[in-house]
């Protein structure tokens, strides 16, 4: 079975950083395209940040220049680093995979909650 486990979220002051990182376990499956979406309250999620299996990435208008995007192909690991954060970026962020196992599908990670202080 295959699962996206994500960790690095928590409490930081208005232009701080965090780093967050999501890992896809299992084993018999590769992965097209990873990233991050968030969800604050309210609002619908929305994508923060892809990047395919090649490394080219897209960010949100609201975070360019600020977060940037990473993966390891040989750890099935995505990372997500946020610099300059605002308490406008205070959401759960969910990790997302399109991911081959069994079948091409989407899936996600159990969410993880940043909140920016001002």
């Amino acid at each position: 079975q295959v699962q996206l486990v994500e960790s690095g979220g928590g409490l930081v002051q208005a232009g701080g950083s965090l780093r967050l990182s999501c890992a896809a376990s299992g084993s018999g499956f590769s992965i097209d395209t990873m990233g991050w979406y968030r969800q604050a309250p309210g609002k619908q999620r929305e994508l923060v940040a892809a990047i395919t299996s090649g490394g080219s990435p897209n960010y949100a208008d609201s975070v360019k220049g600020r977060f940037t995007i990473s993966r390891d192909n040989a750890k099935n690991t995505v990372y997500l680093q946020m610099n300059t954060l605002k308490p406008e970026d205070t959401a759960v962020y969910y990790c997302y995979a399109r991911l081959n196992w069994l079948g091409w599908k989407d899936y996600w990670g159990q969410g993880t909650q940043v909140t920016v202080s001002s």
